[in-house]
């Protein structure tokens, strides 16, 4: 995929040392900043949803093992990333002993895995919990796939770039997470790296089609993050 890449317009990066940090920011303000590729961090982007009490490995593991059809729309529509797990499937981690799943025990073997949901009925009780997040514009709709990140301390996804159409924002429903983001080879000379951790109730938006990034779990809670594409 690297060598199909396009190659980056090096202004998304250019005279830029840190991520842009937006809080209580109207949709007109945002709109300066939406399209831009700068890495943005909106503070309690979040805040209202419902989601972030009812988001937890035993919410989804209910509506998961009672919706008709939910793992195998995620197994042949979607996608399961199992990262540095040796689990094979969504299911595999809904079938883990309670002991893994919750850390109870330091002999307990971290994990951290991430899915993309593709089933209507599973994204309709989602979205009972969250809606497009406040600030982005008016004419902006949601992609009808949601993204799901979940688990305990350490590295999550390795450094890599996206394929997807659309720039995309992700919210810290649980825990906090740290991104580090690398510009594209063609920019090194006129960009440099950067991070920053993301707090519970905080959201992210980077286009990570053109931002290699690496995230890793900080602290003892479970991380759990939801994301999503906007146009």
């Amino acid at each position: 995929m690297e060598v199909t890449r396009p190659i980056t317009n090096c202004e998304i990066c250019k005279n830029i040392d840190s991520f842009t940090i937006l809080e209580n920011v109207s949709k007109e303000e945002f709109s300066k900043y939406a399209y831009l590729g700068h890495p943005l961090l909106v503070k309690g982007g979040c805040k209202n949803w419902t989601a972030l009490d009812i988001f937890d490995y035993d919410f989804f593991k209910l509506i998961y093992t009672t919706t008709e059809g939910a793992y195998k729309s995620v197994e042949e529509e979607c996608q399961f990333f199992p990262f540095r797990t040796t689990f094979l499937s969504l299911q595999e981690v809904f079938n883990m002993s309670e002991s893994r799943a919750k850390m109870a025990s330091q002999n307990e073997e971290t994990w951290y895995i991430g899915w993309s949901n593709c089933n209507p009925d599973i994204s309709s009780v989602l979205r009972q919990h969250y809606s497009k997040p406040y600030f982005l514009p008016d004419d902006s709709e949601l992609s009808a796939i949601d993204w799901i990140f979940m688990g305990y301390q350490g590295p999550g996804a390795s450094m890599h770039l996206d394929y997807v159409r659309r720039p995309s924002w992700q919210a810290q429903i649980k825990g906090r997470k740290t991104w580090y983001l690398l510009p594209p080879p063609e920019c090194e000379d006129v960009c440099i790296p950067m991070n920053i951790t993301v707090q519970h109730g905080d959201i992210i938006l980077i286009d990570t089609n053109q931002w290699y990034h690496t995230t890793v779990i900080e602290g003892e809670e479970m991380s759990v993050t939801l994301g999503s594409e906007y146009d």
